[in-house]
C-alpha cells in the first residue's frame, strides 16, 4: 500500500482508530468503488466490525495511493 506524506503525517495522527490492514481490506475487497468526477480519485467502502461502520479509503487516480481515510457515517450500501 503506498500512501501520501498527507496520509501518514496528518490522516492516521487525527485518526488513531484507523488500521492499516483496515485500509487494505478496502483496497482489495471494498463493497463498493466510486470514482469522483472532479478529480478522478476513487473512494472506496468496506464494514469495519469494530467501528460499527463503513470505512472510506480515498485513492488518487492510480488507485494505490493513499491519501485520506475516514469512517463514513451517511454511507449506505
Amino acid at each position: 500500500m503506498q500512501t501520501t506524506a498527507y496520509f501518514r503525517d496528518d490522516v492516521m495522527l487525527k485518526r488513531p482508530y484507523i488500521r492499516t490492514e483496515w485500509v487494505e481490506l478496502a483496497l482489495s475487497n471494498p463493497v463498493r468503488k466510486e470514482v469522483q468526477a472532479e478529480d478522478g480519485r476513487i473512494r472506496q467502502w468496506v464494514w469495519i466490525e469494530d467501528l460499527q461502520r463503513y470505512l472510506r479509503v480515498v485513492t488518487l487516480e492510480d488507485g494505490i495511493t493513499v491519501p485520506n481515510a475516514f469512517a463514513d457515517r451517511r454511507f449506505k450500501p
